[in-house]
């Protein structure tokens, strides 16, 4: 999605991004920004890690959790869905009555293969949750306009509750024209990486609501700004992920508990990976806040030694 590399990312930060903190203290993220945007385009992901790094240090440094600077607590509780990936509708019905039973309120279907069977999909999805669970369906940018339109007027009496990008990111303008063609809600995610982005959909009325994430976004402070704009066009906000681990999760976490235009969030990395630098569960989609100071996480020096593959230090000069 933001078309970096590990290792670009990795230079990236080593010999461009870190420099841009020369003589800034932790409440300078405006400045730090700036100096970002002028030093690198693109590269969203890893302005996010020094953007996160620069929140949780602000926030450490005053004994507060994240979300207090950033506009208080609006929520006591979120969840999220459980996500079922494409694959034969008998295995999304099996797998979608599972996540039922375990105690999922949301469940999260990803369609948008070629194969033809992507009604088939959502109604299986449907019928197996038998109305026990709320329903979205993520068609990641696999539909082109035809597609969508038939397949969204087959499933309209599956009750899911949005779409999220059915047409490709570039096709702003189909997207608003899918919109007016059918009463189903619509989401924009990977057409959204930016505050022009969504200055564009909102005057084509290309969506209902957009889907927000920090490492698309370059972090925090961008990310922040994205829904700042949103709520302008009472455009409701989700906050999503790109499968970050438990420090960029909880970093998503914190700008959902903030503000109170964010009605849903998707932070599932840490229920994804065989392997974190901290503890963050999320049991059956119940989302617990992290409220000690900054990020509210404890990373485990033992587990980021071991995932850790490259290791450069840097200083800034005295």
């Amino acid at each position: 999605m933001t078309a970096e590399s590990f290792e670009g990312a990795f230079a990236s930060l080593c010999h461009v991004l870190l420099p841009c903190m020369e003589g800034l203290t932790v409440f300078d993220s405006e400045l730090l920004h700036r100096r970002m945007g002028s030093a690198l385009l693109g590269n969203p992901s890893i302005r996010a890690a020094v953007d996160i790094a620069f929140h949780d240090a602000m926030a450490r440094t005053l004994d507060v959790p994240l979300f207090r600077l950033l506009g208080g607590s609006t929520h006591d509780a979120l969840t999220q869905p459980y996500v079922i990936s494409i694959k034969p509708p008998e295995d999304v019905a099996v797998e979608a009555a599972a996540a039922v039973d375990a105690g999922f309120a949301e469940i999260k279907l990803k369609v948008g293969s070629t194969d033809g069977l992507d009604v088939r999909r959502i109604r299986s999805l449907h019928a197996a949750a038998g109305g026990r669970a709320r329903l979205r369906v993520d068609a990641n940018q696999g539909w082109d306009r035809s597609t969508a339109l038939r397949v969204i007027r087959e499933t309209s009496d599956c009750l899911v509750d949005w779409y999220e990008q059915p047409l490709p990111a570039h096709d702003t303008e189909g997207m608003a024209a899918l919109r007016h063609a059918t009463e189903a809600r619509l989401m924009i995610d990977e057409g959204v990486h930016s505050p022009s982005d969504l200055v564009r959909a909102i005057r084509l009325s290309a969506a209902d609501m957009v889907n927000i994430k920090l490492m698309k976004a370059g972090g925090i402070r961008p990310s922040m700004a994205l829904v700042s704009l949103a709520e302008a066009a009472d455009m409701p906000c989700q906050i999503g992920s790109m499968v970050e681990s438990a420090v960029g999760t909880a970093a998503g976490l914190h700008v959902a508990r903030s503000r109170s235009s964010v009605v849903s969030n998707e932070l599932v990395g840490p229920e994804m990976l065989s392997g974190d630098v901290a503890d963050l569960a999320v049991p059956a989609g119940r989302v617990r806040f992290p409220e000690g100071p900054g990020l509210g996480i404890d990373v485990i020096g033992d587990r980021v030694r071991r995932l850790t593959i490259a290791r450069r230090t840097w200083s800034a000069a005295a």
